[in-house]
């Protein structure tokens, strides 16, 4: 799944660790979300586009999703 955490934990200027403290997750599982080495659970990814007041779609995206352009 693809992301934008690291984008938005950034314009924010927030660390990984201060994150992962809201998140109350550990920095790693921050750390592996954001390089794409883990997919959060549905809950998680939630609270992850709560916690930057955005809708879940506008922090994770399919990477298999096409787009939807008329032929």
């Amino acid at each position: 799944m693809n992301n934008r955490l690291k984008v938005l934990r950034a314009a924010r200027d927030w660390s990984q660790s201060d994150l992962a403290a809201k998140l109350e997750v550990s920095r790693q599982s921050v750390n592996a979300i954001e390089t794409g080495r883990y997919d959060p659970s549905l809950p998680l990814a939630f609270r992850i586009a709560e916690l930057f007041g955005l809708a879940i779609e506008d922090v994770f995206t399919s990477p298999t999703r096409h787009s939807s352009k008329a032929i």
